[in-house]
C-alpha cells in the first residue's frame, strides 16, 4: 500500500506561501505608467470635474481639451451624461461647471466666458445709530507751553459725522461662466392635449446646430414664488427637456439661467376635450441660441 505523499503537499504549500508573500508583501508590482483611460468610471468622474472646475476658472478650453483626450473617449456625451447625474445628487455648482465644458466644447470654444466677479451687497445692521462725539477735554486737563511769540490758531465749530448708509460692496466667489450669446426665445404655443397632465409647461432648449442640451438651468417665477430647475433630467424626453406643473388662475413667466429672452405672461387656458369635459391646457417654450 503506498503512502501519500505528505511531503510533497507541504513543499507545494511552503511554495506557494512564499510566492504570494513575496508578491504581496515584499516586491509588489507598482504601476507607473498606467493612462487616465483606464482609470475607474468613479475616478474618471473626478478627473471630470476637477478638468471643468479649472476652465471654469481660467478659460482655457484648449488646454482642457488636451486633459479630456487623455480619457479617450466622447468627451462631449461623457461631460453631459456626468453632469446630469451630478444635478440628480444635488450637486448644483459642479453640474454647471461640467455642462459649460460640455456647451463649449460643442460650438467649438466661440462661447465667450465672463468671468468677472460679482459683489454682494450689505445692508447696515443698525441705520440709525447715533454717532458718538469724543468730549473736549476740561481746561484743567491742558498742558500749555508758552512761547516768545504766540501764535493764533483760528477755531471752528465741531461737526457731526453722520453715518452713512451707503452699502458696502463685499466681494463674493465667482459663479460659474455665463454662456453667450443670449438664447432666443423661438416659440411660445398652448397646448390642449388631454394625454399631458394639467398645465404642463414643456421647455426645450437648442444651441445653433439645433442640438438639444442638457444641465441648463430654468427659472420660473410667479408672484408668490420662483423654481429653478435643469434640462436633461427625463432623458427619455430629450437631452434639453424640462417641465413644470403650472396652477390654475397664475401667471407665470420663464428663462434660462444663462441668459436668454423672457417669456412672459403664460397662463394655463382652459381647453375642451371631444366629450364636452373643460380640461386645463399647458405650454410649450422652445429656446434656441442664434
Amino acid at each position: 500500500m503506498k503512502r501519500f505523499p505528505w511531503d510533497i503537499l507541504l513543499a507545494l504549500l511552503i511554495g506557494l506561501g512564499l510566492g504570494l508573500a513575496y508578491a504581496w508583501a515584499i516586491a509588489p508590482q507598482r504601476f507607473t505608467t498606467s493612462e487616465p483611460s483606464t482609470l475607474r468610471a468613479d475616478f474618471k468622474d473626478q478627473f471630470r470635474s476637477v478638468i471643468a472646475a479649472s476652465y471654469a476658472a481660467t478659460g482655457n478650453l484648449p488646454r482642457a481639451e488636451a486633459r479630456l483626450s487623455l480619457l479617450k473617449e466622447n468627451s462631449e456625451e461623457a461631460l453631459s451624461a456626468q453632469a446630469q447625474r451630478t444635478i440628480a445628487s444635488g450637486q448644483f455648482e459642479q453640474a454647471d461647471q461640467l455642462a459649460a465644458l460640455a456647451l463649449a466644447l460643442e460650438n467649438g470654444g466661440n462661447i465667450p466666458l465672463q468671468l468677472t466677479p460679482t459683489v454682494e451687497i450689505f445692508e447696515p445692521a443698525a441705520s440709525n445709530v447715533e454717532p458718538s462725539i469724543t468730549p473736549f477735554p476740561s481746561p484743567a486737563d491742558l498742558e500749555f507751553n508758552l512761547t516768545e511769540t504766540p501764535k493764533v490758531f483760528e477755531t471752528q465749530p465741531a461737526t457731526t459725522q453722520t453715518t452713512s448708509n451707503t452699502p458696502t460692496p463685499r466681494p463674493t466667489r465667482t459663479p460659474a461662466p455665463t454662456q453667450g450669446p443670449p438664447f432666443l426665445l423661438s416659440s411660445a404655443d398652448n397646448t390642449c392635449d388631454p394625454n399631458l397632465p394639467e398645465g404642463l409647461l414643456q421647455i426645450l432648449v437648442y444651441n445653433s446646430n439645433r442640438r438639444q442640451l442638457s444641465g441648463v438651468k430654468v427659472i420660473v417665477t410667479w408672484d408668490s414664488g420662483e423654481e429653478q430647475f435643469f434640462t436633461g433630467l427625463k432623458p427619455e424626453l430629450g437631452n434639453g427637456y424640462a417641465d413644470f406643473l403650472m396652477s390654475p388662475n397664475t401667471t407665470y413667466t420663464a428663462q434660462l439661467g444663462i441668459g436668454s429672452e423672457i417669456a412672459i405672461n403664460l397662463l394655463a387656458q382652459t381647453c375642451q376635450a371631444s366629450n364636452g369635459e373643460s380640461y386645463l391646457g399647458g405650454y410649450k417654450l422652445t429656446f434656441q441660441q442664434p
